[in-house]
């Protein structure tokens, strides 16, 4: 043959191979990985970087809820758990990292590869993983674990199953993962679902919610005692299969974690001031200031503990169900927006100290930047350009008042927005053409105090505006009974969002919320921008086009004014017991409802 063909056919060869090498090397089994770019840890490192690897074990910590519980198992719809078993009793195939965005790293599964457009997953289980019992875990538990809560447990696992196409066993010890949705997120997600005992439930209904049946699983800490309704204990297990993981090593450091349940916040801090707790979170930066000087404090038997953050500020505050024909002219919800004074409530609630959370993803990178959107921002609004409500593209500011209980100028512009949007004073009441008054209800829990005192300060001013509001305060119950329901005019409203949000967001915002019960979307969001944004996220292959997409679509929620936002906790604010200690290095997620107690330990003077 032509010695001309052999030298063309060797430089194709030549093109081909680093091609195929690259392909083969993104299949390889890994240690871990990032939804862009490589891990940051290396794969022979030590610990996590913010935690102490030397970090004694021992010591005994009392927590406080509030309410109470009847249920014990983390899963199911029914039932009121307390909320820390899902993450002290349980482990997935992989665990984060929470100095990187959004990177995982083999726990149950000691190594995973993926496909290099993520369209499918494979991990390969540790040798030496079990349940707290004794028993291996399996490809079988894994498979079952996957399906069961998909089609019967709770509902923020059931949607997952809509993006697996086939979940099978490939090898003794490895279970393939393969997706029908595009989205690059969910190689890694799918590896953090929890894993529980198949065997444990044959001959049982899972969907109960019953004390006895505790789900098994493979974390270090195991349900040991407890009262129903009252108190909750937790203890270490000593032959704990993933303790010298590096994962793992220095973390989950305590003999014992107790839950003790209160029946509001005001008592739970009674309990801790006197003794009868080991640490507690404070919201307030007044209280924070002016109530944690009691004798404790001032001896040094109570340490008052700060840590910065660089998350997301995530969106608290009053969330209006724009299900309701009431909030869905968005004049009437940014008329709403100016008649809440927040300088002067943040001033007599807080201080002063909190700064306000201006949008969904405030106080990270991800943040909407001021002002009009970029080229590459505003590209993907344009074509929804019609739909989109004002500041999506121009940037939209949160009202500002000047401080002052009347808050006159601002209570002007609500006035007349509430005017073109057809409801006027008539005889000193606000109704609309039919005559039927402007009033509504706010739900609130027993435990919510504080918001308690916003909503009074928030009703005098819209009293002057001819609206009536009223407070419903009710139990957890029926509270999280409603709130899943969307039985509600307006809410109190929390969503935590993370440097890497994902498809969750479909939860909280997604148009399938609107009539689907029991999701994160409280305010009913219908929007083709919204969902469209999402999607975007989810298939972006770099980190800056994904960024874009974000900012895009906080743009569109903010501007889509359906939470009123109070302030922001960017400073964490733990006081516990002096023997209480924690590591000095932060990381990028501060110190999350994770933090305390995984990665801190107990020591005596």
């Amino acid at each position: 043959m032509n010695p001309v063909f052999f030298r063309f056919l060797r430089v194709i060869l030549l093109g081909i191979t680093p091609l195929f090498a690259a392909h083969t090397a993104l299949a390889e089994s890994q240690y871990g990985i990032a939804m862009y770019g490589d891990p940051a840890l290396p794969p022979d490192f030590v610990s996590l970087p913010y935690a102490n690897p030397d970090a004694p074990k021992g010591g005994r910590v009392i927590f406080g809820n509030t309410g109470g519980f009847d249920s014990l198992n983390p899963f199911v719809q029914k039932g009121s758990p307390p909320w820390q078993l899902r993450f002290w009793a349980y482990e997935s195939l992989m665990a984060r990292s929470r100095d990187e965005p959004f990177t995982v790293y083999g726990l149950l599964a000691e190594s995973v590869r993926t496909a290099p457009d993520r369209t499918w997953v494979e991990f390969t289980l540790h040798p030496d993983a079990q349940f707290s019992d004794g028993s291996l875990v399996t490809v079988d538990d894994v498979i079952w674990s996957y399906e069961i809560l998909g089609s019967q447990g709770h509902q923020r696992y059931r949607g997952f199953n809509e993006h697996i196409k086939s979940i099978e066993q490939t090898g003794a010890r490895d279970v393939r993962i393969t997706f029908n949705s595009d989205n690059r997120e969910l190689a890694l997600i799918v590896g953090l679902r929890p894993i529980l005992k198949k065997s444990q439930w044959e001959g049982k209904d899972f969907k109960a919610s019953t004390l006895t049946d505790i789900p098994i699983g493979s974390a270090a800490y195991v349900v040991s005692d407890f009262q129903a309704g009252r108190y909750v204990s937790l203890t270490r297990n000593p032959d704990y299969w993933a303790r010298d993981l590096p994962i793992r090593r220095g973390t989950q450091n305590y003999d014992e974690l107790r839950i003790e349940f209160y029946g509001d916040q005001t008592v739970l801090f009674e309990a801790f001031k006197a003794g009868k707790l080991s640490a507690i979170r404070e919201f307030n930066a007044d209280n924070w200031e002016t109530q944690y000087n009691f004798p404790a404090v001032q001896r040094g038997d109570i340490v008052k503990s700060e840590f910065v953050n660089k998350r997301p500020s995530g969106m608290t505050g009053l969330a209006m169900n724009t299900r309701l024909a009431l909030f869905e002219d968005w004049r009437v919800r940014e008329a709403l927006m100016q008649a809440f004074n927040f300088e002067y409530i943040n001033g007599t609630m807080t201080g002063g100290a909190q700064p306000r959370i201006t949008s969904y993803f405030s106080n990270s990178e991800l943040a909407m930047l001021p002002g009009p959107a970029n080229n590459q921002v505003r590209a993907l609004l344009e074509p929804f350009a019609d739909s989109l409500l004002p500041g999506a593209f121009d940037g939209y500011v949160l009202p500002v008042s000047d401080g002052t209980a009347r808050n006159r100028k601002n209570l002007r512009l609500a006035g007349e927005m509430l005017d073109d949007a057809g409801w006027t004073i008539k005889n000193g009441v606000r109704s609309n053409a039919n005559g039927v008054p402007f009033k509504f209800a706010v739900l609130l829990r027993q435990a919510d105090g504080d918001m308690q005192s916003v909503i009074n300060i928030y009703a005098r001013a819209l009293k002057r505006l001819g609206i009536d509001i009223t407070i419903e305060t009710v139990d957890d119950a029926q509270f999280f009974a409603r709130r899943d329901a969307y039985d509600f005019q307006m809410i109190t409203y929390r969503v935590a969002l993370s440097l890497a949000p994902g498809g969750e967001q479909r939860l909280y915002f997604g148009s399938y919320g609107v009539d689907t019960p029991n999701t994160r979307n409280l305010m009913g969001i219908d929007s083709p921008a919204v969902d469209s944004l999402i999607d975007t996220m989810l298939t972006s292959t770099s980190r800056e086009d994904f960024a874009n997409a974000v900012r895009a679509l906080d743009r569109v929620l903010i501007s889509g004014r359906y939470v009123i936002p109070i302030w922001q906790y960017d400073v964490g604010r733990i006081a516990h017991v002096k023997e209480m200690r924690y590591p000095e290095t932060m990381p990028i997620y501060g110190d999350g409802l994770w933090f305390m107690p995984e990665v801190w330990w107990y020591q005596d003077e």
